[in-house]
């Protein structure tokens, strides 16, 4: 029997997490707007939970709640209310702390082992498996090797490891730097990410020194697709993918490159044609991390912010949409013209793509528009408020 590989998208929002859904996900897993590892996403309160049902359970897609910052003592009750809240709402609950595993165990909700655990042997997670948890996402200092021994060496417990996205410079992503700068603790979900930067290095006499990245904590961004194959082979059950503080089109795109992936083996022109629409989104440039050996210099990126190769350019709103025609009015705040690609997303819309073929205003066709006009466009099922970009490659810019 052919081998069902589970793939999670991240959700920071309803838009992403309807994307998730109708990309192709087996499950997602979001954040609170506490004890997530994500506090700068929108995230979701409890009252929220119903509504995630209803957009996952017509597609079996689980549901995986992140409890998985740093606890502190005044924040139990307040920990244990949220944990008797969720039951029976979420399929498991991502977590590493001791006092949120156990709490797991007193309501008996499903419990993951989090990446923050940094488990890296046999017997850590042979000790996180006799306390019940369902499944382990492995450290990311791990490679290929010793991820096959710890899966033969703890048999009846999942494995999940990161397939794709951000890289913390600290690896598993107890970073201290945001906390040391600006008082925002990355163990707390509120990173600022000052890793990022560019920096010149001085010492305490003023000289400086030259180099020839000054990106130099900036880790590139995990991309497994090219080797995945031998991921496959390794005996991971779940393929994760990063990205919580993403938009609707990153999700979108990551999951159904990742979908056909999964689902069978890619030629070596599919992969690379899968790679130029990763290359699209948001990236720092790729690495394979840690799979295939330890990250070399080459493995730190020399980008500033994004080295996607397009951008989403804000052009309006929708104001009305007329189902019987399948037609959408939308307010601009730029110009659009024929030939222009275009995203419409939204919390229920989830993203929808499209190409400007025909341009009406009052009922005449048009193939240019100005700021300020009201246009019709013909586009599947769309919402009032929901955003329009046109997409750009940044070649051109």
């Amino acid at each position: 029997m052919k081998q069902k590989y589970e793939l999670l998208a991240p959700a920071g929002s309803f838009a992403t997490l309807v994307a998730a859904v109708n990309a192709g996900a087996d499950a997602v897993y979001f954040g609170l707007k506490e004890f997530s590892m994500r506090a700068t996403a929108k995230n979701f309160s409890i009252k929220d939970l119903d509504k995630i049902e209803k957009i996952c359970e017509p597609k079996g897609v689980k549901k995986y709640l992140t409890l998985n910052t740093i606890v502190y003592n005044n924040e139990i009750r307040k920990l244990e209310r949220i944990i008797k809240q969720v039951k029976n709402k979420v399929d498991a609950i991502i977590c590493w702390d001791m006092a949120v595993i156990n709490l797991c165990r007193k309501y008996k909700i499903p419990f993951f082992i989090s990446t923050q655990a940094s488990v890296s042997n046999a017997e850590a997670a042979n000790f996180y498996k006799k306390l019940g948890a369902k499944r382990i996402i492995l450290a990311r200092e791990l490679n290929l090797r010793q991820i096959k021994e710890i899966v033969k060496s703890v048999p009846g417990i999942e494995i999940e490891c990161f397939a794709h996205g951000a890289l913390c410079v600290s690896v598993s992503g107890r970073c201290f730097t945001s906390q040391f700068l600006f008082n925002k603790s990355a163990n707390r979900g509120e990173c600022l990410h000052p890793c990022r930067r560019s920096y010149i290095v001085r010492d305490d006499e003023g000289n400086e020194l030259r180099v020839k990245n000054n990106k130099i904590f900036s880790a590139k961004d995990l991309c497994t697709l090219p080797f995945i194959e031998k991921i496959k082979k390794a005996g991971i059950k779940c393929f994760k993918i990063e990205g919580r503080n993403r938009d609707a089109r990153y999700v979108d795109v990551v999951v159904r490159t990742y979908r056909k992936a999964l689902d069978k083996k890619l030629s070596k022109k599919e992969v690379e044609e899968s790679l130029k629409e990763l290359k699209k989104v948001y990236n720092k440039g790729f690495s394979s991390g840690f799979y295939l050996g330890t990250p070399t210099s080459d493995d730190f990126s020399n980008i500033e912010n994004s080295a996607s190769s397009e951008k989403k350019h804000f052009v309006g709103k929708v104001s009305h949409y007329y189902p019987k025609i399948g037609v959408a009015a939308i307010k601009l705040v730029s110009e659009l013209k024929l030939g222009d690609e275009i995203v419409v997303i939204g919390k229920k819309t989830g993203i929808i793509t499209s190409k400007v073929e025909h341009i009406e205003i009052n009922k005449k066709s048009i193939k240019k528009t100005k700021k300020g006009d009201e246009i019709a466009l013909k586009l599947p099922q769309v919402r009032k408020n929901d955003e329009v970009y046109i997409i750009k490659n940044k070649s051109i810019l």
